[in-house]
């Protein structure tokens, strides 16, 4: 990294609560999460009581444990634990939901342009393998707004639709769906919603057994910051006997009576670290912990930072925001310039990416949606955040995109 690089500006003063890189402004939670000192404190703990008597904890310990895990987090979605199991990520918990569903040709699998790229390949991968199709309702943006969302994706339901995938909100684009009004119109015609809310948990309010969707699964890696591969699926009571998890294991015929098929089933899947999972109550705790009023106020914070961020992005590069205050969460995306459509090599980032974290050590992703040349920078808002992160950010790029405008013109001469 270059030695000439400008002094980077200070984050909260909660960012003491994290190890992240003081060498780095890191404006992307929302790609990968990062957990507190105290959580993966907590984790290390739990790793070293498994190596203590690896038997005594997965045998006689562990379900108790996850029972716990169940408890504390179906209090905080607003569901009911037993409707909730362990799945590593909400790519997983898709996938699970897809790969378990009885389809056919002729059948339809709804989603939006604004599905996560990994999903979207889920759902051609069942697609290709039962007949069914994949349907795509394209939701507007630049000037999308709530009403608009809805209205899109309800004109794309037929006869034929046998399941809905929606992102509670959206990767690429960091808006937030309508998704009670649309899990409510789409199930009122028999159709069944999958909600992929993988950053809703932690950034927006749920109540997950009021919402009535057949199928929710979320991060708990990202905005609860919990350690990696902390994920869950929620799977409506009447839905349970159909879903199987992607490693069929010693549940599958299990002779417990006890607990339901969907308990036993996703609750052992074989011999892996569970603690990621078994520090989420841990993660509720220490984030509430950071700010007088907790949660509410984690998450009133994380968004009014990301309103600011946005508007200072917006009046630094001259562009008008591209959807209402009210769809965003901690996430937010301003459009760029249209680039070569050109990435490097793996990992294939944006040059202008690239060159943040090189020259200015920042990190934040540019997003080639919904295809290059369009680029979008996707900025997140997290309490070790501060709102100079984000006019640093802006004063970065608007130097890079100048310099990128006189290189195009250039060799256009």
């Amino acid at each position: 990294m270059s030695g000439s690089r400008p002094s980077l500006p200070a984050p909260s003063a909660l960012a003491a609560a994290w190890s992240l890189d003081p060498g780095v402004t890191y404006l992307n939670h929302g790609s990968y999460g990062a957990a507190p000192r105290s959580v993966l404190a907590r984790q290390a703990a739990l790793r070293g009581r498994i190596e203590q008597e690896p038997e005594r904890f997965y045998v006689r310990h562990l379900e108790g444990m996850s029972d716990e895990v169940r408890r504390a987090l179906g209090g905080f979605l607003g569901a009911d634990p037993d409707n909730l199991a362990q799945v590593s990520n909400a790519t997983a918990g898709v996938n699970a939901v897809l790969r378990s569903l009885d389809l056919g040709p002729g059948d339809e699998l709804l989603t939006t342009n604004h599905a996560y790229n990994a999903c979207g390949n889920a759902l051609a991968y069942v697609a290709g393998r039962t007949g069914a199709q994949v349907v795509r309702a394209v939701v507007p943006f630049p000037s999308c707004g709530p009403e608009e969302a809805a209205a899109a994706v309800l004109d794309r339901v037929t006869e034929r639709t046998r399941l809905v995938l929606l992102d509670h909100v959206t990767s690429p684009t960091g808006v937030i769906l309508p998704v009670e009004r649309l899990v409510r119109s789409i199930q009122e015609r028999g159709i069944d919603v999958l909600v992929d809310g993988a950053h809703a948990p932690g950034m927006i309010p749920l109540t997950l057994d009021s919402l009535g969707a057949a199928y929710y699964t979320g991060n708990c890696h990202k905005w609860l910051c919990a350690p990696k591969g902390a994920a869950f699926l929620y799977v409506r009571r009447d839905r349970q006997e159909r879903i199987h998890p992607l490693v069929i294991s010693h549940g599958a015929n299990s002779l417990r009576t006890d607990r339901s098929r969907f308990r036993l089933e996703f609750d052992w899947g074989g011999t892996i670290d569970p603690t990621a999972w078994l520090c989420v109550p841990a993660a509720l705790e220490a984030v509430a912990a950071l700010v007088p009023d907790g949660w509410p106020e984690v998450m009133a914070r994380n968004h009014a930072l990301a309103v600011e961020a946005r508007r200072t992005l917006c009046a630094a590069l001259e562009v008008t925001p591209p959807c209402p205050e009210e769809m965003l969460g901690s996430l937010a995306a301003v459009q760029l310039p249209d680039g070569d459509g050109k990435r490097r090599p793996p990992p294939g980032l944006d040059p202008i990416q690239d060159a943040l974290l090189e020259r200015f050590g920042i990190e934040v992703p540019i997003n080639a949606w919904p295809a290059p040349p369009r680029r979008w920078v996707r900025v997140s808002a997290q309490l070790y955040n501060s709102v100079e992160q984000y006019v640093y950010l802006a004063e970065a790029l608007r130097t890079l995109l100048a310099e990128e405008a006189r290189e195009e013109s250039a060799s256009r001469a």
